[in-house]
């Protein structure tokens, strides 16, 4: 809470406000000029990717193998490719897998590392011991080879790439999480409210989750942009997103071979990769900013 002196106090009267988190949230976030672009780019992306049937002129499956590699015209925004097929239309389509995969592969990450993250921060002991050796032992591993042996195992689509990239990501959700417990798990009144009976759900709900939700979001927006870019690498290898669907990442991969003859299909989804996964990068950085507790100039 903050508190503002207003014009009364001149004639010795002092009015006192309160400003909540939401509300120093909002006035700090207004400051962060690049997260606010980067979430109205995010905001333009998933508002193609829920109305892309509507967007589109073209459906991305259709093939009119006559304007093969066709340039850029009012029929095709931004040219075709091999087949005929719309790139601008197929880059629309493609938001839907992108962002999809960045929502399966986040929620598999919150799922295994969060709960895990709290009891071992809470509970400690042998059950941290091993929480912890596992997740280091998985941290340990590059992340793309961990997935590309899970969806060995797996049948190589979206969803089960999603899942091994939540498993990639779920050791950095469970190593925030767990370190706010513990910090909490300090408290005196932690220890007050054990002694009292409070059991440890109560505690995990009323104590520790408000203390983690703020460096959470911030690791959750940097999971929707790492997620984001391993799908578009697993669909480029074949092992994601399965033609003739339209990813972003499938769009590369089937792009690159013809890269002389149309650049526009590597450019285009390339570019779409970059700037969303940047886009979530900046997000990221500005809710840090703005949910931090640090001093800031105000």
């Amino acid at each position: 809470m903050s508190a503002v002196e207003h014009p009364e106090a001149a004639v010795g009267v002092t009015v006192v406000t309160t400003e909540t988190r939401w509300a120093r949230f909002r006035r700090r976030f207004r400051r962060q000029r690049w997260a606010i672009v980067a979430l109205a780019y995010l905001f333009i992306v998933i508002v193609c990717a829920l109305f892309a049937p509507w967007i589109a002129p073209q459906e991305p499956t259709d093939q009119s193998l006559s304007d093969s590699f066709a340039g850029m015209s009012g029929e095709y925004w931004l040219g075709a490719d091999r087949l005929g097929r719309d790139t601008f239309s197929r880059l629309i389509f493609g938001a839907r897998f992108s962002l999809l995969a960045g929502v399966q592969a986040v929620l598999v990450a919150t799922v295994l590392g969060v709960p895990i993250g709290v009891v071992a921060g809470l509970v400690r002991g042998r059950i941290d011991a091993i929480a912890s050796l596992v997740a280091d032992a998985v941290l340990s591993i590059p992340a793309i080879v961990l997935a590309l042996a899970i969806i060995g195992v797996l049948r190589p689509n979206l969803t089960n790439s999603m899942i091994a990239i939540g498993i990639v990501y779920a050791p950095r959700l469970f190593r925030v999480v767990r370190s706010a417990a513990i910090s909490v798990s300090e408290e005196t009144y932690i220890d007050a409210a054990r002694a009292s009976g409070v059991g440890m759900l109560t505690i995990a709900r009323t104590h520790v989750v408000p203390n983690v939700l703020s460096p959470l979001l911030v690791q959750i927006s940097l999971a929707l942009g790492f997620a984001v870019l391993a799908e578009a690498g697993i669909s480029f290898l074949g092992l994601g997103v399965q033609p003739p669907d339209a990813s972003w990442g499938v769009m590369l991969g089937q792009g690159t071979p013809q890269l002389d003859k149309q650049p526009l299909l590597v450019v285009v989804p390339g570019a779409a990769i970059m700037l969303t996964v940047l886009a979530f990068n900046i997000l990221g950085d500005g809710l840090n900013d703005s949910l931090g507790r640090e001093t800031r100039r105000e």
